[in-house]
């Protein structure tokens, strides 16, 4: 009813105040069904309803401006800024992103989708408003959850300068993805319950009035409560930065939220506002299991369960089997995630093994050089972490792990295309960047069973190591073949001639059915599994071109940098003539979409790529 009337910014300005509540209630509902079927972020989206509200009842959009941290958070953004008809196609190819896009809205200020960046990209923003000369208000909006990325500090330790208005809201749910963890989390708690102070304050105050000497007793206090002020009020940690504090506040309450978001633009200064929030709010099974709807699948309203439930393992299922066999068999063996435990498989091992298991939060750089540290101390961390997560550390995989040559195992899960998420989660990248890094080593595994293997091959090497492997169901295919891990060797599955397919990782079962179709067409085709990427099989390279017509690599990275520019290196090096084609990512950023919709849209499918060979031999 009322959401109806939101056709475009601004228009909930022209709703009653009387009407804000039944407003959020028709926004969670319509958010509950849309993303029933889309699939997407839930849980942090039902939690910040009234605060995006109260963000644009009180600024001026999109003249002023909002930039999401992460911005799982935006979809009440997206719909209040005229763009509901947009979630049908919500995460969908050439559909709505489900994160702020400034090329999809004017309204959405800057493009994010890693966490810990708000303050910085909106100090940014507030400098060039000012440089500018003008007077429009800067508001970054960031979790508590990326609260614990050092980046966040490094903004507020330079926002803390400024002499005019900047707001950073701190959405404070006690949650990132999974449940917090460390300092921050428990100060943020402390602050949760600060009422317990004024209690306390006024107790004493009425218990001592009337006493003898209780006035001047008072009096005293009264001189030394800034003291004892800094120890347990509110938001003194932010205060003594140089922040202005306001808050707790109630991240519900829109009219009160609205209040003291005007109150914060008379600030000259950065301000902060601390509003506590419930994540999955108005969803009984999302407010029961948040983390599971932090990215849900489609699901069934009624009971929250998944509308097609997984029945086979997937890669990251594996990981997790695999890293309890090898924590029971070596206690050296310790597990490290960066805010994720349940995401990337390691909340198995860390019921079984909680001493050896650590989440740092949301810091990935930490998390490298904490496993660095944990490998000079003679053991085997095990860091467990998303392709487009790793590379935020890239600089102390060089300086603290491979410099150092420490046995860190890097367990690069979600690489490749990933689909929904679009260009900031797609792991394309990790092959070129992982590539330039002298020390580190690269594999790739072609189903289940490899991945079991180069885990286990890992653990005994004694060197850095990272085994890339994709999100979704672990291919069960070629089962027969696994010849045991050889170093920097790859794995010849069918040798015939002609057409040699030199596939990496995920491309094996799409190598193997390209092979499929070219025998049809009457060529022989050899099958070769790379194995690894750093160091490559050279001699398997080598082979492949004497003995055959046409030599095609096929791998899901970009191909700047990845293994096809490293065997056409090689091929040149000496001085081979066959032909060569390299089935890879284009140079560019993929969007949002289903995976097999993507990799026929940039040409990596069976189809196209099965065109491309017969083409050159044509």
């Amino acid at each position: 009813m009322f959401l109806e009337k939101i056709e475009k910014a601004n228009d909930i300005k022209q709703i009653s105040r009387d009407n804000y509540k039944a407003l959020a209630e028709e926004i969670r509902q319509f958010l509950i069904e849309k993303i029933s079927v889309t699939g997407g972020h839930l849980g942090s989206n039902l939690g910040a309803v009234e605060l995006t509200m109260a963000l644009h009842l009180a600024l001026n959009l999109p003249d002023d401006k909002i930039i999401w941290d992460v911005g799982h958070q935006s979809y009440t953004h997206k719909l209040l800024s005229g763009r509901k008809d947009g979630f049908d196609g919500l995460r969908q190819f050439h559909g709505m992103s489900g994160f702020p896009k400034r090329k999809e809205s004017d309204f959405d200020a800057f493009d994010t989708g890693h966490s810990s960046t708000s303050i910085s990209a909106g100090l940014g923003l507030v400098m060039a408003r000012d440089i500018k000369g003008e007077k429009n208000t800067i508001v970054s909006v960031i979790g508590d959850g990326s609260l614990t990325g050092g980046m966040a500090y490094e903004a507020l330790n330079n926002a803390a300068k400024l002499e005019t208005n900047f707001i950073v809201i701190l959405n404070d749910n006690n949650m990132s993805i999974s449940e917090n963890v460390g300092g921050v989390s428990k100060y943020l708690n402390n602050i949760r319950t600060a009422t317990g102070y004024l209690d306390l304050k006024e107790g004493i105050y009425n218990a001592l009035r009337g006493t003898r000497g209780g006035d001047s007793v008072v009096k005293h206090i009264r001189r030394a409560k800034s003291t004892f002020k800094q120890l347990v009020i509110p938001g003194m940690f932010f205060e003594d930065m140089g922040i202005t504090y306001l808050g707790p506040v109630d991240g519900h309450d829109i009219e009160g939220l609205v209040r003291v978001i005007q109150e914060a633009k008379r600030v000259k200064g950065a301000v902060m506002i601390h509003a506590i929030t419930q994540k999955g709010r108005g969803y009984a099974p999302a407010e029961r299991h948040p983390a599971r709807f932090h990215g849900a699948e489609p699901f069934d309203i009624e009971t929250g369960i998944p509308s097609h439930p997984r029945t086979v393992a997937n890669y990251t299922d594996v990981f997790s089997t695999v890293m309890c066999k090898l924590g029971a068999r070596d206690e050296r063996i310790v597990a490290i995630t960066a805010a994720m435990p349940d995401g990337t498989g390691l909340k198995r091992f860390h019921n079984r093994y909680p001493e050896r298991f650590f989440d740092v939060g949301i810091a990935e750089e930490h998390a490298v050089t904490f496993a660095a540290g944990l490998a000079a101390g003679g053991l085997k961390p095990v860091v467990a972490v998303y392709s487009s997560f790793l590379q935020r550390a890239y600089d102390q995989i060089i300086h603290d792990v491979c410099i150092q040559n420490l046995p860190v195992i890097f367990a690069v899960d979600r690489a490749g295309l990933v689909g929904s998420d679009g260009e900031t989660h797609q792991g394309i990248f990790d092959l070129s960047y992982l590539s330039t890094i002298p020390n580190m080593h690269i594999c790739a595994p072609k189903n289940k069973w490899e991945l079991s293997d180069m885990m286990k091959f890992a653990v005994e090497l004694d060197m850095p190591i990272a085994i890339r492997y994709p999100r979704g169901e672990a291919y069960a295919g070629l089962k027969e073949y696994r010849a045991p891990i050889e170093y920097g060797k790859a794995e010849w599955i069918y040798a015939e001639g002609e057409i040699a397919l030199l596939a990496v990782g995920s491309m094996v079962k799409t190598a193997e059915a390209v092979r499929e179709k070219l025998k049809t067409k009457g060529y022989q085709v050899s099958l070769v599994n790379a194995r690894f990427v750093k160091p490559i099989d050279e001699e398997a390279v080598l082979e492949a071109a004497r003995n055959h017509e046409l030599v095609v690599t096929l791998e899901e990275n970009v191909a700047a940098g990845g293994y096809g520019e490293k065997v056409l290196e090689c091929l040149n090096r000496h001085d081979m003539s066959c032909m060569y084609l390299n089935i890879s990512i284009p140079d560019a950023y993929v969007e949002h979409g289903n995976v097999e919709l993507l990799k026929k849209e940039i040409g990596i499918d069976v189809e196209r790529i099965t065109e491309r060979i017969l083409n050159i031999l044509d």
